[in-house]
């Protein structure tokens, strides 16, 4: 048999990640396409982990011939646009063909170097996973992958006019899982998950909840920001952020304000609501369809549709609003409502995936069973009818998401890191021992 290569663990801390993110670039804007939760997550760990000495080669497909080869996105840290594919109108439906050309790529990338340039692959979403697990077997590394979102998950709650996962994907995320020697959950539910729909070892599960850049996402005078983005000061402003489809559920929010209105007319000339993000996954199909759906409920006039915007205008946003509402069918965390936490605006939520993680009932917002329009409806009616109550939320709010800066999220993933090195090398020491006792 072939004797495997030595393991870099061994000989020397760990110096240098391979960060594999391929169906979408952690430099695209959030909000729009394949853009979101997890772009942030793989630039916002990486940053922090090259501020702790580690080298971060992020590995994404190129979707544009304008787009350099590499990026130095940060000290320490380079994005690399792998040609594999065309650069526009392949959707990621199709990635499953492309990830050969791709793993091609990355294996010649290393054999550029010395043995041994790559101590650790961490790979994000199940497409870089099975791109990972060949490296892997490769380069004699330990693959540690964080799923971000599980096809078994979302099928078994799907929303209306959503299109389910594709037999190959669950196919697929079964392999990573059993490939990879750690992974990485965000909740203690998603870790369960994990255990439960895909058989995973629990050994090799780590829960690590993701992160929220503090000096960004800050309190900031709601006067100010409303006078910024020209809010009336005594608007009502419930706000939808994210990606426009319909596993985020902005329709819901749409619903409820129609809700609100035919209880109340009066509040009609307050109320402004901004729905920030573009379109994605099958809301591609309809892009007009909230559009449509507003002017059905006799809302237009209320909604703002505001394309995705950068950090410092977003957190204008989440400073000028009521409160942000999160209605998603499936989160696997919830970014956006850590976020707007962290500027200390209080969150409506699903209780569904992460969000009971991100938002504590009754404490730093309201969770809600299911997706009737109507609860979510009295929901923000309570925060608008309660002042005190908003206020108790808010300044809760702001002390909770204190206990998830990226920095933090950093520490455990590098304590994950090296548990999935010595998981490794125990793998290959059982089979050295078993190759010398037969």
């Amino acid at each position: 048999m072939t004797e495997a290569r030595p393991l870099p663990f061994a000989a020397h801390p760990l110096r240098r990640v391979a960060m594999v993110s391929l169906h979408t670039s952690p430099l695209d804007q959030p909000g729009t396409g394949d853009a979101g939760g997890m772009n942030v997550y793989v630039l916002e760990l990486s940053k922090r982990l090259a501020d702790r000495g580690l080298e971060v080669e992020i590995y994404t497909r190129a979707t544009s011939s304008l787009t350099p080869a590499t990026v130095e996105a940060a000290p320490g840290v380079r994005v690399h646009h792998v040609l594999a594919g065309p650069f526009e109108g392949l959707p990621k439906e199709e990635l499953p063909g492309q990830l050969c050309v791709f793993a091609r790529h990355l294996l010649r990338a290393e054999a550029g170097h010395e043995q041994g340039w790559f101590d650790l692959i961490h790979s994000h979403y199940w497409l870089s996973g099975q791109v990972g697990a060949l490296l892997r077997d490769r380069w004699s590394v330990p693959l540690v992958h964080t799923m971000h979102t599980m096809a078994k998950v979302k099928n078994a709650q799907l929303a209306d006019g959503d299109t389910p996962e594709p037999h190959a994907r669950l196919v697929g995320e079964d392999q990573v899982v059993e490939a990879a020697d750690m992974l990485i959950a965000n909740t203690d539910l998603e870790a369960r998950q994990l255990v439960r729909l895909y058989d995973a070892d629990p050994a090799r599960v780590d829960v690590v909840p993701p992160g929220v850049d503090l000096t960004v996402f800050q309190p900031r005078s709601q006067a100010g920001a409303r006078a910024r983005l020209g809010i009336p000061a005594d608007a009502v402003v419930p706000a939808f952020v994210g990606r426009l489809q319909p596993l985020k559920a902005p329709d819901v929010l749409l619903r409820a304000v129609a809700h609100l209105v035919a209880a109340d007319p009066d509040l009609r000339p307050r109320l402004v609501v901004p729905v920030v993000g573009g379109p994605s996954g099958s809301g591609l199909e309809h892009p007009g369809a909230l559009a449509s759906l507003a002017r059905s409920l006799g809302i237009a006039d209320l909604v703002r549709f505001v394309p995705p915007v950068d950090r410092d205008t977003l957190v204008d946003w989440y400073a000028a609003a009521t409160v942000v509402c999160v209605p998603s069918y499936n989160e696997s965390f919830g970014l956006v409502g850590m976020e707007a936490q962290a500027v200390g605006t209080p969150v409506v939520a699903a209780a569904v995936g992460g969000l009971p993680t991100v938002v504590r009932d009754g404490v730093t917002g309201l969770l809600v069973e299911g997706h009737d329009p109507a609860d979510y409806a009295r929901a923000i009616r309570r925060l608008v009818d309660e002042p005190g109550l908003r206020d108790m939320l808010a300044a809760a709010a702001l002390d909770h998401a204190r206990e998830f800066a990226w920095e933090r999220t950093a520490d455990r993933t590098l304590a994950a890191y090296h548990r999935a090195a010595t998981l490794l090398r125990a793998d290959h020491e059982h089979t050295r021992q078993e190759a010398v006792g037969g």
